[in-house]
């Protein structure tokens, strides 16, 4: 559940329950999908929670992927368990685990006005029976922390149950006990208040674990200078006091190891852990470095814009070419003369056509020349789907009985730049950075810039399905034959070879529409970073082509059906409402 959608979509419904009904109806939904046999690619597909390998640490002998981990807090009942493995954070902490389910438990309050989430002192447990089936059905992605509670003998029982899952435990009391329990590493949790004439801790104790509210940020901060400051070396994990950024930035700079995100990530949103990975990674030396390759998926872009001009001029003068008359056996004036409409509705699908192959052009290029130059993973694999899928679309000029061979020897113009490039960046690791630091309204704004684009790329895959599926059965909607005047067998007993070639247009269109529906898609989803004007662009530039071309010609040919230009319509709003929700976000350099 990225940040887009939460905030968007679900929070304003979600505040209606309460939070217990809420927090396990989010967790369940997600642990669901995450349950799916394609479960967490579609998780990475919308989120992409992927970690630069600059951000890894060891701690205590374990590799952490990321400073950054949840609390236990926030899903007692582990009800989310699985999806939360998928959600890029560096560790997981699970618990309090007792050996019993706690049947007296009491239930995290909320103030929404202050962001605070008061959660109890005696919290919701399923005992370490469930505790261990959970576990056992989540595919281990990054360390797991149990935090345990209960008397002495309790927890050295459930120590014993729970070594082979737990990379690192932590508990509540101080006991020479534990140390013989377990080989692994053993934090104890502490409250601030408890820390501020702390000085040192028994020696089998690898570190302390800070709990404090989202309000004692500050303090936090002060106990932490405190213990460097005379000299305390151990490893240092807080819990809380993290809504934004800035905040995991300041606990980090001022000596912590590692921080857990509590009741700030629920108002925060899903995508904090991301947010405060590009932030670190933002505030690192980044090398000059280019990526080689990228310029020929440049070139790719760049002929597939020039196709798309190619296809513009044409379609406003001659509109089919002599390899159609040579199908067709018919010149184009013998057409003309039976009914002007249908050559004014193939220039009309031509030329969608080639809006939308120039917008598709501009928008590889400047993924080419501003993400895979750059070394951004995110920006090959977009490229790499919407091409593979451009490719693909050209058995769908089968389906009707017209192989475009034009068409065909255009592909085999782009397949060596394509495939070069793909080679030659293959080993492509890079992840974005952000200068992004606070939930200031700007950032607010943005994720309804990015929902609707989000909305734009996934509805322009689903029309170019589902115009590519018309193209290769029923070819024409209703609106279609009244603009026409004729109905099909009219035109089949005029040319039966005419059909075909209008079938041949619509899955051309389609394909494309669907290539270029997924470059918006993943360009809407991977590549919101605050101050990444280029983004921006990429969006106003690359979408200008296609929505004028296909509004323009409507219009030109008389083609001004309410109902089917209606998709057109929606389209555009969703266009320039993205833009201007996002226009600041993208300009924004940085946070003061």
């Amino acid at each position: 559940m990225p940040d887009w959608s939460y905030h968007v979509l679900f929070q304003p419904i979600l505040t209606k329950l309460s939070p217990y009904s809420s927090r396990e109806f989010i967790h369940r939904r997600m642990n669901t999908i995450a349950s799916l046999p394609f479960g967490s690619q579609i998780i990475h597909f919308l989120g992409r929670e992927e970690c630069s390998p600059k951000l890894r640490q060891d701690l205590g002998g374990i590799e952490f992927k990321n400073p950054v981990g949840l609390s236990g807090k926030i899903d007692p009942l582990l009800s989310g368990t699985k999806a939360f493995s998928n959600l890029g954070f560096g560790f997981l902490e699970l618990g309090p685990i007792t050996l019993k389910p706690r049947v007296d438990a009491q239930l995290p309050t909320i103030n929404r006005e202050k962001h605070l989430i008061s959660f109890p002192a005696k919290p919701e447990s399923i005992g370490i029976d469930a505790t261990i089936q959970t576990i056992m059905k989540v595919k281990k992605k990054q360390p797991l922390l149990l935090k345990l509670s209960g008397t002495i003998d309790e927890i050295s029982t459930m120590m014993d149950q729970l070594d082979p899952y737990a990379d690192e435990y932590i508990v509540e009391a101080i006991d020479a006990t534990f140390a013989s329990q377990s080989s692994k590493p053993i934090y104890l949790t502490l409250s601030c208040e408890k820390v501020k004439n702390l000085t040192e801790i028994p020696h089998y104790f690898s570190g302390i674990v800070l709990n404090t509210t989202h309000n004692e940020g500050d303090q936090l901060i002060r106990n932490i200078h405190q213990l460097r400051s005379i000299g305390f070396s151990k490893s240092i994990i807080t819990s809380g006091a993290i809504e934004e950024p800035e905040q995991a930035l300041g606990l980090l700079d001022s000596g912590a190891d590692l921080v857990m995100l509590s009741d700030g990530y629920v108002f925060s949103g899903p995508g904090l852990t991301k947010r405060i990975n590009e932030a670190l990674l933002d505030r690192m030396e980044q090398p000059l470095f280019k990526q080689e390759g990228w310029l020929a998926y440049w070139l790719f872009g760049l002929f597939i814009l020039l196709g798309g001009i190619l296809a513009f001029l044409f379609s406003l003068t001659t509109i089919i070419l002599p390899y159609d008359e040579a199908f067709l056996k018919m010149k184009k004036e013998a057409i003309w003369k039976f009914n002007n409409r249908v050559m004014l509705f193939m220039a009309h699908d031509r030329m969608t056509l080639a809006g939308t192959m120039i917008s598709g052009g501009i928008v590889y290029m400047t993924l080419a020349k501003y993400g895979i130059k750059e070394g951004l993973k995110w920006a090959k694999q977009a490229t790499d789907t919407a091409a593979i899928v451009g490719f693909l679309g050209i058995f769908l000029f089968i389906g009707y009985g017209y192989f475009d061979w034009l068409h065909l020897l255009f592909w085999l113009v782009l397949l060596p730049f394509f495939l070069y490039g793909f080679y030659k960046t293959k080993g492509i690791t890079g992840t974005p950075t952000s200068p992004n630091r606070k939930n200031h309204t700007i950032w607010r704004r943005a994720l309804y810039g990015q929902f609707f684009f989000v909305v734009l790329g996934f509805s322009f895959v689903i029309g170019g399905i589902v115009i590519s599926l018309y193209g290769v059965t029923a070819i024409f909607v209703p609106t279609d034959l009244l603009y026409i005047c004729m109905s099909p067998e009219q035109l089949q007993s005029f040319n039966e070879r005419l059909i075909p070639v209008i079938a041949h247009d619509r899955a051309g269109f389609g394909s494309a529409l669907l290539s270029v529906g997924l470059l918006v898609l993943m360009l809407a989803l991977w590549g919101f970073q605050q101050g990444k004007k280029w983004v921006w662009w990429t969006f106003f530039i690359g979408g200008l082509p296609a929505f004028f071309t296909a509004i323009y010609i409507h219009f030109a040919i008389g083609y001004t059906s309410f109902i089917h230009l209606l998709p057109a319509y929606f389209a555009l709003a969703l266009f320039f409402s993205g833009l201007l929700a996002s226009y600041s976000f993208f300009h924004k350099n940085r946070d003061e």
